[in-house]
């Protein structure tokens, strides 16, 4: 018997053809060879394919299918974790670190800062220009106690410099970094304690370490970290 499409007008090629889960073999999903595919465009607009659907929703209601629907309702849910934080995740040197999203006004090239007269507070590298405004830039590596040398890009990444745009209480920072990871949202019950290992000048302006894949990265304490950068304009 030969099938016939939904307008009842043009009959398809015999079922060895064009039969049942054609779509998978000479198809969209095959090797699309079907002579009915130009016409059509896609399986799904053709009578083959509307008509094994159908076939599909009128089957019998048998106990297997009535059994595996029912063991499928009666697992218990498994509750997703809840990603209540997101972070800003960046390199220095050979550390990963991160600050909170809501912290961030925006990431910048790097460019050279350029040296403020009479001040040399530890940290303050000059100041930089990012879209007509003038930003203190300053290093954190000086002001968190880290070297500025090791670590090394990520494979199967282009690793640029970049300049953090942060902003605590009423100013604006630029912050040079080695590296940007970019925004990491994730639940804060799966931060850790530090471990007893990191760099103790870094270690009191962390607030825990967060695992994210093949990182651990720092998660800094963002009131002590801005009392830092306030102290380098005073």
């Amino acid at each position: 018997m030969t099938p016939i499409d939904n307008s009842g007008a043009t009959p398809l090629s015999p079922a060895g053809e064009h039969g049942a889960g054609c779509w998978s073999r000479i198809g969209v999903a095959g090797d699309r060879s079907c002579d009915l595919l130009p016409q059509h465009a896609h399986c799904r607009n053709c009578g083959e394919y509307a008509g094994a659907a159908r076939q599909h929703l009128a089957r019998a209601v048998d106990d297997v299918y009535l059994h595996g629907w029912a063991e499928h309702f009666r697992a218990p849910q498994v509750e997703k974790e809840r990603l209540d934080a997101s972070a800003v995740v960046f390199r220095i040197g050979r550390e990963w670190l991160a600050l909170p999203t809501a912290m961030f006004v925006r990431i910048a090239p790097h460019t050279v800062p350029h040296k403020v007269p009479h001040r040399n507070a530890r940290g303050l590298r000059g100041i930089v220009n990012i879209g007509g405004r003038l930003y203190p830039c300053v290093a954190l590596q000086e002001v968190l106690g880290i070297a500025e040398d090791g670590g090394t890009s990520r494979e199967d990444r282009h690793t640029f410099a970049r300049l953090l745009l942060v902003q605590w209480e009423e100013q604006a920072y630029a912050l040079p970094v080695a590296d940007l990871h970019g925004i990491v949202r994730y639940a804060s019950g799966r931060v850790q304690a530090p471990a007893a290992t990191i760099n103790k000048g870094l270690l009191r302006f962390l607030t825990g370490v967060l695992p994210e894949g093949d990182l651990r990265i720092g998660c800094l304490d963002v009131g002590l970290v801005g009392h830092q950068l306030a102290r380098t304009l005073r």
